[in-house]
This record gives structure tokens, sequence and C-alpha cells, in this order.
């Protein structure tokens, strides 16, 4: 395993740049949540995701999020890709927000350990990041072509990967995607954001049309490593491509 920092770090990148990384004596303040117990809350059962409406862009702070992500509904899973053996310390709460420019995803992670590549490209990039610790996003513009989706994949370091998959071999999307992390060791804790452009996701976005996402996250040195899952997939091995098993993610009207 890659020795992390013993301190806490954030990152911020963009894609094309460097990754700056900064020691921090504060520790990050959550957004609230509605009090349940952990475990109730991390059992999902939900199959919509709701994209709250931004009238303008947003500033990417993992360590310090924008008020805007209160506009977001949070989404919360802890169960493995079958949606069995829930752990509320690998739990992940998801939100989305949209603009007229970028889909946002935010991720808050609990961890129980860490796992990742201490190597990538300049700009952050990392090939096979899914052989380490990650968040990842599946995101479907189009229902009717069920084999075709985006791929999102961002680690608790900060490295990250984007893929368009489709029937031939993935190849990199290019999105020009955004992101932030943080780590957070003293709370076993994790986050990330990311701004990818609606221009990588679709060719003509309509905020009244009705996508298909999951999210999922793996943890772990060696198997049998912690797939969770969202919405479950229920393959007899851990499989996230499982198009048929997304939820719906749909986009608040602007107001």
């Amino acid at each position: 395993m890659p020795r992390l920092p013993g301190s806490d770090t954030v990152q911020h990148s963009k894609l094309g740049a460097r990754f700056g990384i900064y020691v921090l004596s504060t520790s990050l303040l959550c957004i609230p949540v509605a009090g349940r117990t952990a475990t109730s809350r991390c059992r999902n059962r939900a199959g919509v995701i709701v994209a709250g409406h931004l009238s303008h862009e947003i500033q990417l702070d993992a360590v310090h999020p924008a008020k805007e992500w209160a506009k977001a509904t949070p989404m919360t899973f802890c169960s493995d890709w079958q949606g069995r053996n829930a752990d509320p310390q690998r739990q992940t709460t998801v939100r989305v927000l949209w603009s007229a420019q970028n889909l946002y995803l935010r991720f808050e992670c609990r961890y129980r350990e860490l796992y990742v590549f201490d190597d990538g490209d300049p700009n952050g990039r990392r090939d096979h990041l899914w052989e380490r610790d990650v968040a990842e996003a599946f995101v479907q513009s189009d229902p009717l072509q069920p084999h075709y989706y985006k791929e999102f994949e961002v680690a608790p370091n900060g490295f990250w990967i984007d893929l368009d998959i489709s029937p031939a071999p993935s190849r990199d999307l290019k999105s020009g995607l955004e992101h932030s992390t943080f780590l957070d060791k003293r709370q076993n804790r994790w986050f990330a954001e990311l701004a990818i452009p609606l221009k990588s996701l679709t060719s003509d976005f309509n905020p009244g049309a009705v996508w298909r996402a999951n999210f999922y996250r793996v943890e772990g040195r060696e198997e049998p490593r912690f797939y969770s899952a969202w919405r479950p997939t229920h393959t007899p091995q851990p499989n996230f491509h499982v198009p048929r098993a997304f939820g719906e993610l749909r986009f608040a009207p602007a107001r």
C-alpha cells in the first residue's frame, strides 16, 4: 500500500494542470443530513436521484463545499453490489447538481483503510484506477442506447479517469472535467467534487429528459474487496457494468 501523508490533504485540479497539495490544520465540516441511524440511512432503496439546479457555476472545494450543495438531495449507500452486507463504516453519500454548463457530483466517503496508486499522469489521470480505492459514477444520457454510457472515477488522493463506454473497446472520454478532493485521516473520511462538462455527456442537453446512472465504491487491498453500489447489480461476481440496474437521474427544473 503506498504511503499517504500523515496529515490531512486537499487537492484541487483542472484537467491539464498540475496538482497542489496543502497541509490543513482544521477538519472538514460536512453538509448535514437528516438524522437517522447509520445503518438505516445507508440502506438506500430509492431508484431516483435528482440533480438540483444552479443558475450559475460554482467553485469546487471539497474542504469547504459551496452552499449551493444544499440544493441537492443526498443519496446514501453502503451495501455491496448484491445489496447485502451493509457496512456503515464504508458509507458513501452522493449529491448531484446541474447548471447550463456542467453536471456536478460530490462524494462523501467513509473508509476503513486506504489503498491508492502513488503514480499517475502529470494532470492526475491514472489508468486502471479501479484496481485501487475509488468512487465511481456511470452516466447514461440516452437510455434507448443501454450499452453506451460514460464512466468517471476519482480516488482519495485526487487521481481520476474518464471513459467512453460502448460495445467497442472503451476509450478515454477526454471530458475536460475539473475536480477537488480532500482526505481527512483523523475522521476516516474522504471527499471529492467533480464538474463534468455537459457537452461531454450529450450534444443536446434537455433538462426535461430522464437519464440513467449508477454510483459505486471500491475499497480494499486484496480480494475480497468491498464493492458497493447505489443500485445493486446482483451479479454472481462483482460487476458494475450492468446498465439494466441503473437508477434514474432526473434534473430539477430551473427556477
